[in-house]
């Protein structure tokens, strides 16, 4: 097992409480061309664009917190296992629209990677449980329009009565 030692990691997440949201702060970890890579959603911010991560998340989830389990440093890899929290309270944006704010707490299961250079941030990479986020906010998956979809390319015609 690795040895924490210090590292960006540590301050970056208080300047993401949403108590704090300290976009500039938070860039000002990273590289020049350092990147916020947001996994599940297949979202990149590259530079200047990193501050709108948490600005973003933080509109949806105004009391957001980040609780850290463990920060584990091997060389200029970071890895960091740890729980996203908060409040749904602002629309929540989805390709087909907005979730309405429903109230409902979320405690999202989360893996960092920081990979470092010259001792700030080049790349961030989050995975988050994106599937027990949409669960927490009330956004259950619609199996039914997609067991339809995947049939409809199978064969080419939509099914009915299955």
């Amino acid at each position: 097992m690795s040895t924490p030692r210090p590292t960006p990691a540590r301050p970056s997440y208080r300047l993401a409480e949403g108590d704090v949201l300290d976009g500039p702060g938070f860039r000002a970890l990273f590289t020049e061309d350092g990147t916020f890579n947001d996994m599940p959603n297949a979202l990149t911010f590259r530079g200047d664009q990193i501050p709108y991560a948490l600005s973003g998340f933080a509109g949806v989830f105004p009391d957001v917190h980040r609780e850290l389990l463990g920060v584990h440093a091997a060389g200029d890899v970071v890895a960091v296992e740890l729980r996203i929290q908060g409040t749904h309270l602002g629309a929540f944006p989805t390709p087909i629209g907005d979730i309405p704010p429903t109230g409902n707490r979320i405690d999202v299961p989360t893996a960092d990677l920081w990979y470092l250079r010259d001792g700030k941030i080049e790349r961030f990479n989050c995975y988050n449980a994106a599937n027990v986020l949409l669960a927490q906010t009330g956004a259950t998956p619609d199996f039914a329009s997609a067991i339809e979809a995947a049939r409809t390319t199978a064969t080419g015609a939509p099914q009915s009565g299955h």
